[in-house]
């Protein structure tokens, strides 16, 4: 499988269709980027939604992976929020302390149609921004540690390279803990289907 890095600097909205993403979800977020000048690498691979598969594809260690799921998170008989918890690759999202950190009295990994719908991504792309007010973003500050992050472009066969301080700046998000370790017994697989869906 091979792995193309389409451009280095800041692509430009008239750039090829080629560069260029085509969902929604891709356009505004490139044009996010685009209007605050902020450098950032397009990498086109094989079509793969899953964290790991698609960090080795991009080339770099998982724990610079943005896995993100989204959690809804209830409070009482009929309400209910939704989180959209960004991860490092290697780490899993901790439940317990999302419910916490919203005041829950429940939580759960939101349906793919609920979570496709407010992210605006189809699983195994969801982009760790949030451009729907009924979608919460909370980051978990080791994803931010290092100096880049990677993620898939609102795609699964093309991702983004994106340095932590121009995306705390643009996306910002609450950042808190909200990781544990992938080994933990705790926590089920099921989580991890909203972050990795096979291509067709």
């Amino acid at each position: 499988m091979s792995t193309e890095v389409l451009r280095a600097e800041v692509p430009r909205i008239g750039a090829s269709r080629a560069e260029v993403p085509r969902t929604d979800t891709s356009r505004r977020l490139l044009s996010l980027l685009n209007d605050a000048h902020v450098p950032y690498r397009l990498i086109r691979h094989a079509p793969e939604g899953r964290t790991d598969l698609a960090s080795q594809l991009r080339g770099h260690p998982l724990e610079q992976a943005a896995k993100c799921l989204v959690v809804r998170v209830g409070s009482g008989r009929r309400g209910r929020r939704y989180v959209l918890a960004v991860v490092p690759g290697d780490r899993r999202v901790d439940m317990a302390c999302v419910q916490e950190l919203f005041g829950g009295t429940d939580t759960a990994f939101a349906s793919r149609e609920i979570a496709e719908r407010l992210s605006g991504c189809v699983s195994g792309s969801i982009v760790p921004f949030s451009f729907h007010p009924e979608l919460e973003l909370v980051v978990d500050p080791d994803l931010l540690a290092g100096e880049e992050i990677f993620f898939n472009a609102a795609r699964l066969d093309l991702s983004l390279a994106l340095g932590v301080e121009p995306y705390r700046a643009l996306a910002r998000p609450r950042v808190a803990r909200v990781a544990t370790p992938a080994c933990d017994a705790g926590l089920s697989r099921p989580g991890d289907l909203l972050s990795r869906v096979s291509p067709p």
